[in-house]
């Protein structure tokens, strides 16, 4: 399953009749790591009337989960209008979190909602999407004599190394989508084995990402 995300944080921050809306985005993996976030920024922003916000999260097993909250503004003025805002963009594994210094003047249900979603939309735009995928973590025994082939092979593939130990053989520990996957089994399969080596073992699902183009 491939989807897209944000690589870093980012920000943004418009001023509406004298309220300002600071948007804070960042990449997430799970439920608990917003909760976590939300309440750091919360305490960052201690003395803000409301810190709304969105996130959506799809697991490695592929389950959406989805949550908003409008904090006290009228009912569906900040958080659905967030979640929006990444549902449109397509993104996953982002959290929004928008937060709203009163100015002294009432915007209206309307206001309110363009504003919460312009800033959400800036604070995305001022960030960098990547794309992310499923893959394996694979642990190959190779020979010293195959090493430098493999590696290039790697390199050459998009293929990352993320682990080597050193023993009577060597132990390549490897992340890799199934396509890449299935075609590295069939080098190995060919008849001149043009990459011998013995998988020791698939670990669990990881995260690929990606580069996009912007």
């Amino acid at each position: 399953m491939k989807f897209c995300t944000l690589k870093e944080a980012s920000t943004a921050e418009i001023v509406e009749k004298k309220s300002r809306f600071i948007a804070n985005s960042c990449h997430i993996e799970s439920k608990e790591e917003a909760e976590e976030k939300i309440n750091l920024i919360k305490k960052k922003y201690y003395d803000a009337k409301h810190n709304c916000f969105a996130f959506s999260i799809v697991d490695k097993d592929g389950n959406l989960l989805e949550k908003s909250s409008d904090d006290g503004e009228p009912s569906g003025t900040a958080g659905a209008p967030i979640l929006n805002v990444i549902r449109k963009n397509n993104l996953n594994n982002v959290l929004i979190v928008v937060t709203r210094y009163f100015g002294g003047i009432l915007l209206g249900t309307g206001g309110l909602t363009r504003a919460y979603s312009n800033t959400a939309l800036a604070s995305i735009e001022n960030g960098k999407i990547i794309e992310v995928e499923n893959g394996l973590q694979v642990s190959l025994e190779i020979e010293y004599s195959e090493n430098e082939k493999f590696k290039y092979y790697c390199e050459k593939n998009n293929i990352k190394i993320v682990e080597t130990k050193y023993s009577e053989n060597i132990i390549q520990k490897i992340e890799l989508n199934e396509e890449e996957y299935n075609k590295l089994i069939s080098k190995n399969m060919e008849i001149n084995r043009q990459l011998p080596f013995k998988i020791k073992g698939i670990g669990i699902l990881c995260r690929k990402f990606v580069e996009k183009a912007q």
